[in-house]
């Protein structure tokens, strides 16, 4: 590299230091055309991942950087949405997603290429700054991942986490779907619509209800229990210790079908009684799983307690 090249590429370093510019920057800064095509050829040190972008190295591009290509290739309004956006804010339970899905004003022009997804939108929220990235609120981006997902539970993963950690609220969320294109939206809505602004499920607000109308004692919460040997074999979502009765329930995949047959519990394993039951049930048929629990605690009563493990019983994580 000669001194001429050397000095362009320091200055070039400093006013891009994430690596990546679109050719049109380039070229207004006084460099040719043809001399940034040599710089991309093959066993150049330059690479161009899309027509108009240049990654000012050959390495293997970061995951920030290809993030940086994708917004250059959007154009200078652009900012980030979906699963790397909320990777962005620290959602955790996220799909496995290589492509960088990012909003423009609905007037512009620019098209989808390869990884870097555009999407265009009347709706363009006002973006966040984090590590130097625009990003699109936390409600937006989860609402535009969801409706590109195509598994319940993968969406219900990613919307409680975000929820469940207080990193947005149920409230932001409707808000977002109220705006959102229908296209995609069945499974977002479903899981949001079982959100209420306790940050709980309505699942659990049904399952207060049977408890409520029981006329039970109170029983723990989500409590992690063990065989004598102090093996851990499940989780009760309820449980009475004095009567060694468990509950739990059923959640599969849409979790609020009423025919799906759940399997047995290991706990039952152990000797203990435990009553099952679907979302579906609690919420359709409340008074029948009342019946279930009060006759659950008659049979406990007609037998000696089993054995647990000597470990405490603690709320599970």
């Amino acid at each position: 590299m000669d001194e001429t090249s050397s000095a362009r590429q320091k200055a070039l370093a400093a006013m891009f230091p994430d690596g990546v510019a679109a050719r049109a920057q380039l070229v207004a800064l006084g460099h040719s055309h043809s001399w940034i095509s040599r710089r991309c050829r093959e066993g150049g040190p330059w690479r161009r991942p899309i027509p108009g972008v240049i990654l000012l190295t050959d390495a293997t591009p970061t995951r920030r950087q290809l993030l940086k290509v994708a917004l250059t290739h959007a154009g200078p309004e652009s900012m980030l949405t979906g699963v790397q956006a909320a990777r962005l804010y620290g959602v955790r339970r996220l799909p496995p997603e290589r492509r960088a899905h990012t909003l423009i004003p609905h007037r512009s022009k620019v098209a989808t290429w390869g990884f870097a997804v555009v999407e265009r939108t009347i709706h363009l929220p006002e973006p966040v700054e984090i590590d130097g990235l625009p990003v699109a609120p936390l409600a937006r981006a989860l609402i535009d991942a969801a409706r590109r997902m195509d598994e319940l539970q993968a969406v219900r993963a990613m919307i409680h986490d975000a929820v469940h950690r207080g990193l947005c609220t149920p409230e932001e969320l409707r808000e977002e779907l109220a705006q959102a294109s229908t296209i995609g939206s069945a499974l977002p809505r479903i899981v949001v619509g079982a959100l209420q602004d306790g940050v709980d499920s309505a699942v659990e607000q049904w399952l207060e209800t049977v408890l409520e109308h029981s006329g039970l004692p109170r029983p723990e919460r989500n409590v992690e229990l063990r065989a004598p040997d102090g093996q851990v074999v499940g989780v009760a979502e309820v449980w009475w210790p004095k009567v060694c009765v468990a509950m739990q329930i059923h959640h599969a995949e849409v979790a609020l079908e009423p025919d799906k047959t759940p399997e047995t519990s290991p706990l039952v394993a152990v000797g203990l009684i435990v009553v099952r039951v679907s979302p579906a049930q609690l919420r359709d048929q409340p008074l029948v799983v009342v019946q279930e629990l009060r006759a659950a605690h008659h049979r406990a009563l007609q037998r000696p307690p089993p054995k647990l493990g000597d470990a405490p019983a603690a709320p599970a994580a």
